[in-house]
């Protein structure tokens, strides 16, 4: 009798349990409830909100997840995805959020390389920036005012469209979001010579977990500081940078040479990386490495790529080439001359493409793959040419069949601005950046583990040749290999593992103004800054 009693009790709770998860399932409900009543106007916001049922929501949804790793049957989705129109849409989907328990992942180009932008694994809604793009070019002042969900292509169209002789000092791939690029510092073409996209930023519209629309005066220097490279999702949500436009010269000046191993890359390289973050600031030198079928005998061939971009001439760029590196023999041939907008094409492999591609916010770019992980690291001193070799030797694995390594050259003006000056800390002492890649096709993607271990063997041979005490990581190359949980870190023992890769010793600042400006940790994923208690 006992024992049917304990049974029957079990199964009560097993059914309750049941019934408990499967009317949480449905926490929208009163979330979409409040928004209407939240909102003004119910008319407006309505029209921006997308729930499952909704037969838009998969293309919404969809519509720039970059990395399709992230798009599978079993990847979380959100319960809502809204695409603000106004302020007061963002102000009544924090307020609501936070009243019915769910989290807010915050989205612009969904560039992401974790997804952690447009996923995660509790109930959670997506705030999708794709309506608040508008990006005000004002050429007299040097300035343009961008709204975070602008991407990249469209900020350098609009600014092309009133002067060829300015820009952003942004990133290579259009299709960035503005808002998580400068979230995370923000790397590009430029960036030796006018520093990253966070050195750029003058002003900012955030808004914050009470809803309240700061600007740098109101938000104060603190948090201004942590939003231009602290990493998004921590603290807010930013809807405009106020940004400060450089002058690039009428003509650029790119280049590409390629090499194998048999015509001497490897000594190239070697020279490479003695002089490569010396060279003049106006230049923007890297090595891509990847492998390719010999058609000989099928074997693997590694090819080494020197490319750069120059602010100037090829007449001006040649002789400093002849005198800091005439070991490459590059010549005219091997030059083109163009606008720098047309060098964001370039470097996009879209030169023959129109410069309205910019605009095109669903543009997949050609370089890499659907599916990949991406890790980073940064050197201090050259790499030996054994430990060269054993890299190569890996980039000749099956699994590296589209993988591509590429060395970063620092240098220029990071060595002149101190680490704290923004979150962002890798400046001087670097001699480049390491970029891995490892990508796949959609027909490999039952395999996909298999490529992700090879991109961790490749990360973990290289431990000894790279940055220590912490081995330094780029915030915006996001990398849950790095210590973190499943559902966004409370523990600041725990977030110091990759805090201190990320932001060095500016960590315990961020943590600071975290504590300050959200205490109970409502902006959150696996890798957000932490408040202290």
């Amino acid at each position: 009798m006992k024992s049917l009693q304990l049974s029957m009790l079990l199964l009560s709770l097993v059914l309750a349990a049941l019934l408990s998860f499967s009317m949480g399932a449905l926490p929208h409900e009163d979330f979409l409830q409040c928004l209407s009543l939240r909102s003004n106007d119910s008319s407006t916001i309505s029209s921006v909100i997308y729930t499952r049922n909704n037969p838009s929501y998969s293309t919404v949804l969809e519509s720039t997840i970059r990395n399709l790793r992230f798009n599978s049957t079993n990847t979380p989705k959100p319960l809502v995805i809204v695409t603000p129109s106004r302020t007061s849409h963002f102000q009544a989907t924090i307020y609501c959020s936070r009243k019915h328990g769910l989290q807010i992942r915050t989205r612009s180009g969904g560039h992401d390389y974790e997804g952690l932008s447009y996923v995660a694994k509790v109930p959670f809604v997506v705030v999708d920036l794709v309506n608040f793009r508008s990006v005000d070019v004002d050429v007299e002042n040097r300035v343009a005012w961008v709204q975070a969900g602008a991407i990249l292509g469209e900020v350098y169209y609009r600014i092309a469209e009133k002067s060829r002789t300015l820009s952003f000092a942004g990133g290579v791939f259009h299709s960035i979001g503005v808002g998580g690029f400068i979230s995370g510092g923000g790397f590009g073409l430029l960036f030796r010579k006018y520093g990253t996209g966070g050195d750029n930023v003058i002003d900012a519209q955030f808004i914050d977990v009470n809803g309240r629309i700061l600007d740098r005066k109101s938000m104060g220097e603190d948090l201004f500081w942590a939003i231009r490279g602290g990493g998004g999702g921590s603290f807010g949500i930013v809807l405009a940078w106020k940004l400060k436009l450089v002058p690039v010269p009428a003509t650029v000046t790119v280049f590409s040479v390629s090499r194998t191993l048999e015509q001497n890359a490897t000594q190239l390289i070697l020279r490479w990386q003695e002089i490569a973050h010396q060279l003049p600031d106006e230049m923007n030198p890297d090595v891509s490495m990847f492998s390719v079928n010999s058609t000989q005998d099928g074997r693997k061939t590694i090819i080494a790529s020197f490319s750069s971009l120059f602010l100037g001439t090829i007449d001006e760029l040649l002789p400093i080439m002849q005198q800091r590196f005439p070991e490459l023999g590059l010549s005219r041939q091997d030059c083109s001359e163009m606008s720098w907008i047309e060098s964001i094409l370039y470097f996009n492999q879209l030169q023959n493409q129109p410069l309205e591609i910019l605009l095109n916010r669903t543009f997949r770019n050609p370089v890499g793959g659907q599916y990949y992980k991406i890790k980073s690291d940064y050197v201090k001193e050259p790499i030996s040419e054994t430990a060269l070799n054993g890299l190569f030797s890996r980039l000749s694995d099956e699994e590296a069949s589209s993988a591509i390594i590429i060395f970063m050259a620092y240098g220029g003006i990071m060595d002149r601005i101190p680490e704290d000056a923004t979150p962002f800390p890798h400046r001087a002492g670097n001699l480049y950046k390491i970029y891995y890649n490892v990508n796949w096709q959609e027909q490999d993607n039952v395999n996909s583990q298999k490529y992700i271990d090879w991109s961790r063997r490749v990360y973990n041979y290289m431990t000894p040749f790279v940055s220590k005490s912490p081995r330094e990581a780029y915030a915006n190359y996001r990398d849950l290999d790095i210590g973190s949980n499943n559902v966004g870190i409370t523990s600041y023992t725990q977030a110091s593992v990759w805090g201190r890769k990320y932001f060095k010793n500016n960590f315990d600042r961020l943590v600071q103004v975290k504590t300050k400006i959200d205490p109970e940790n409502f902006f959150k994923h696996e890798q957000s800054i932490p408040p202290l208690h």
